[in-house]
């Protein structure tokens, strides 16, 4: 729990503030830019919330926040409805969870509502208020993780509603040994017919993305949106297996059609296809002079 007296000096003085347990993942920043931003190497409040709208959106990234690292002076009122809000509509039937997890350094999860079968798309923290929400929006079904960094709470989940968890078998270690549907090899795997899993090795060996719909990337640590480069990027600092692997991965993206990148890590981007297919072949060349 975030505390005064390790208030950040860089804060904008009121209500919310950030304190030195910032491990600088950018979730509050992706999620409301209007209020928080990094200073050094952590984040701060640089706008404090004026209306009811940014008030609740700097809400939702307080509980958002992996290392509750998010504080307000006062004890808040209006805590569930942040709560309630949860998980935040993206587009369609995709979901933003929140409640990022320490473990995952913050990544992001999604839940995908279908009516053939719900699915959370990486692994959130497991908090009873986003837990009961999910359970009346229908359950889940499948739990599908894109690599073994981003796994988090899965087991929790698992045991919570028996959703069958799915991992490539690249990507098992004693915490995920476990898993119901271990995937194998390198050639696209269909789960049902919106559902597509490509693997994308470079990251780590057996990273997979899920492509939802022909509409929605789910890209894990693979593909995300660079606001300081203004185009999609790969992580290179963080390639943990192969980079000459991931530049040929992503090559095979441009062979697919969707309009967003949803990532656990990064930026999300959204456009129409042809210019998806653009950035994909500026991301590509830019990844060869790296």
């Amino acid at each position: 729990m975030a505390t005064l007296d390790r208030r950040r000096t860089e804060n904008l003085s009121g209500e919310f503030y950030v304190d030195t347990t910032c491990i600088d993942c950018d979730t509050c920043r992706w999620m409301t830019p209007e209020v928080f931003d990094r200073e050094g190497k952590q984040s701060a409040v640089h706008h404090q919330p004026e209306t009811d709208t940014e008030r609740l959106r700097a809400m939702q990234a307080l509980l958002s926040c992996p290392t509750a690292s998010i504080g307000t002076v006062h004890k808040p009122t209006d805590i569930k409805q942040a709560q309630q809000s949860f998980p935040l509509l993206v587009d369609d039937n995709v979901y933003h969870c929140g409640y990022h997890a320490e473990s995952s350094f913050g990544a992001a999860s999604y839940f995908i509502r279908r009516p053939s079968g719900n699915i959370l798309v990486d692994s959130p923290r497991y908090s009873p208020p986003l837990v009961k929400r999910l359970e009346e929006m229908g359950g889940v079904q499948l739990m599908y993780l894109t690599h073994r960094d981003d796994v988090a709470d899965h087991q929790k989940f698992h045991d919570r509603f028996g959703c069958l968890r799915i991992l490539h078998q690249e990507e098992i270690n004693p915490k995920t040994r476990d898993v119901e549907i271990k995937l194998e090899g390198l050639d696209p795997i269909q789960l049902a017919p919106d559902l597509l899993v490509i693997p994308v090795p470079g990251h780590t060996k057996g990273h997979t993305v899920l492509l939802y719909d022909n509409k929605f990337l789910f890209s894990g640590d693979h593909l995300a949106w660079s606001d300081t480069l203004n185009q999609l990027i790969a992580f290179r600092r963080v390639c943990w297996y192969d980079w000459s692997e991931l530049i040929q991965s992503m090559e095979k993206l441009p062979a697919y059609s969707f309009e967003w990148v949803l990532p656990g890590h990064g930026r999300r981007y959204h456009s129409d296809r042809k210019t998806m297919k653009k950035q994909l072949h500026q991301c590509i060349a830019w990844m060869k002079h790296q």
